[in-house]
């Protein structure tokens, strides 16, 4: 070919060249209009600038049916109706022409979704649904096919069938079976007669949110934009997903999917643990907006989970915008909190949900602290946990941990625990309530055991043992650790601040580490610097605190240190040790009582 030509025989086909080539020799020279003298339109040609104005002026990227995108929502006047397939002008001449662009449209669909991630190795699948169910307009159901890699389908691979699920038209390429997800499809359409279309991915962040509480049969969400995405829904309200189990194959989730998609009419998907998400909408272009939404949902549940240890479900309760329902909650009577009142100085009077005091202006630490000491109950954990999950553990398991102990351990338990009953006071209560006179070892611990537990004893033995059995329960996956949902993120801010964070609880060190290193949102033991117990000495004891002080090398200014707590007599023993007193507000905390 001569320098300076180009060879036209390439475009032929390409829109409407053909015509315009017409009178054109195969070979023409340069200069023109264009990279053809005008023979092709710059339209063809995007790597130009005004080929791309007018591919992005007047082409949508999507193979639609109808001239038109329906739109998500209701409520303005920039709302369109959305609960027809698609709106605007009918692009199809014909029913052949439709099943056409419906095949190509899912083929898109797959490679799309394939390229998110949610359909690789041949998983996930579109189904969408045209029609009005009349002679002139039956329903027809498109079906992708399964085991076909998502990226490389075509429309000849697609299925069509009637709503008996019998098939219309066969894929063009032979050997193809309906996808495994068609038993599935179908439940929705019975149940959502206005569903146009059905998508199922396996996101990893879908599957990931089904074992956010791997027990739950929903996952909840609330106060976050993305809700208006998946429809019926606004920012603040409470969406609630369904989960069901997953199974062997497919179509054996069917008979969950119908109990799901009945009982949860207001959200238009379903969780499968362990495997993805079915979600649908009553056009195609809806269900790709909700199902995208969902996922951006699912991934913001697991970053607050995850990161900041925060709970989607909850409703936040320190912004500017909140709505409150019923009659105005009554105020609070507002007591002195400076040192030097006749009032204890903690920031708390009573036993109060410490929601309301984030909204106020109580301060919660020290601005410039860079030494945190915090108890465990009523602080990083809620009361509850102890009270009803760790302890009753203890007494349900005591006997049969017991029968896994030698002579020489069950010896070494009993020497500690009587350790323990010879530092009480002859008349406490829990000395007099157990007679230790002729009892075997393990009956004489226990006694002792159920004894000091029953009257909330904090012994050195005792907590040894109680640690020891928490290790086996969390071991095992019986136990999971509890902390508030503030916690985590406190941890993440003060590592980011260098803040060092320090525990100190009556709770034996290993038990604290158990606590801390098994939590339902992982292990946030790196996070911490040091333990202290009652090896330290008694929390209600100024001693103690000094003696911690120097541990955290602040014996010279102890007022370095803020130490918080939920118990009143550990506060005022630190703060005559020189430490910086906080008291700890939480549901179930015990009220403040007396001048400290």
């Amino acid at each position: 070919m001569p320098p300076n030509t180009i060879n036209m025989s390439a475009y032929e086909g390409i829109g409407s060249t053909s015509q315009q080539m017409s009178g054109v020799n195969a070979t023409t020279t340069f200069p023109g209009n264009g990279w053809t003298n005008g023979a092709v339109p710059q339209s063809m040609f995007p790597t130009t600038r005004e080929g791309r104005v007018t591919l992005y002026s007047t082409h949508r990227r999507w193979i639609h049916s109808h001239s038109s995108w329906s739109r998500i929502g209701t409520g303005s006047e920039m709302d369109a109706k959305h609960s027809d397939s698609a709106s605007g002008i009918s692009l199809t001449q014909c029913l052949k022409e439709e099943g056409r662009i419906m095949r190509a449209l899912i083929v898109q669909l797959c490679e799309f979704f394939y390229k998110l991630g949610w359909a690789t190795g041949t998983g996930g699948g579109v189904s969408i649904r045209t029609g009005e169910g009349t002679p002139a307009r039956p329903f027809r159901v498109f079906v992708a096919p399964s085991g076909l890699q998502k990226e490389d389908m075509i429309g000849d691979d697609v299925f069509e069938l009637d709503m008996e699920r019998q098939i219309v038209n066969p894929p063009k390429t032979p050997n193809l079976r309906q996808s495994a997800c068609t038993p599935l499809w179908y439940v929705v359409y019975k149940h959502r007669p206005s569903a146009r279309c059905v998508i199922h991915t396996h996101s990893m962040n879908a599957v990931m949110a089904t074992l956010l509480k791997p027990h739950a049969d929903t996952l909840e969400l609330t106060h976050l934009e993305m809700l208006k995405g998946v429809g019926n829904h606004a920012y603040d309200d409470s969406l609630v997903i369904p989960i069901i189990d997953n199974r062997p194959t497919e179509d054996l989730l069917a008979s969950q999917l119908e109990k799901a998609v009945l009982k949860y009419p207001k959200c238009n998907a379903v969780l499968v643990r362990r495997h993805g998400l079915y979600c649908w909408g009553d056009s195609w272009e809806q269900a790709k907006t909700q199902c995208e939404s969902f996922d951006y949902l699912f991934e913001t549940a697991i970053k607050m989970k995850s990161l900041l240890g925060l709970d989607s479900a909850e409703k936040p309760t320190n912004e500017s915008y909140r709505v409150h329902v019923g009659p105005p909650p009554a105020k609070r009577a507002k007591k002195s909190t400076s040192f030097g009142s006749s009032n204890t100085g903690f920031n708390g009077v009573g036993a109060v949900d410490n929601a309301d005091d984030l909204l106020s202006k109580v301060p919660l630490l020290p601005r410039d602290s860079k030494t945190l000491l915090l108890d465990i109950e009523g602080c990083t954990t809620a009361i509850s946990f102890v009270h009803d999950k760790l302890f009753p553990y203890v007494l349900s398991h005591l006997e049969s941990y017991l029968e896994t102990l030698t002579l020489e351990e069950l010896a070494s338990v009993l020497q500690l625990l009587n350790a323990d009953f010879a530092a009480l006071q002859e008349t406490h209560p829990a000395k007099l309530e157990c007679s230790l006179q002729d009892q075997s070892t393990k009956i004489a611990i226990q006694r002792m055991v159920k004894a000091m537990m029953k009257f909330d004893v904090k012994a050195t033995g005792l907590k040894n043992l109680q640690g020891k059995m928490w290790k086996s329960g969390y071991a095992s996956g019986e136990l999971k650790g509890h902390v508030y949902s503030d916690f985590v993120p406190l941890l993440n801010w003060c590592e980011a601040q260098g803040v060092s964070v320090n525990i100190y609880s009556s709770g034996s060190i290993g038990a604290q580490k158990l606590l801390f290193g098994n939590l339902e949102s992982g292990d946030v033991l790196s996070k911490l610097s040091q333990h202290f117990d009652t090896t330290s000495g008694n929390k209600k004891e100024a001693r103690s605190y000094t003696t911690i002080a120097a541990a955290l090398q602040h014996a010279d200014d102890p007022s370095q240190i803020v130490f918080v707590s939920d118990s009143e007599d550990e506060l005022v023993a630190a703060r005559s040790a020189g430490l910086c007193a906080v008291m700890s507000i939480r549901p179930g905390n015990a009220p403040l009582t007396r001048p400290g």
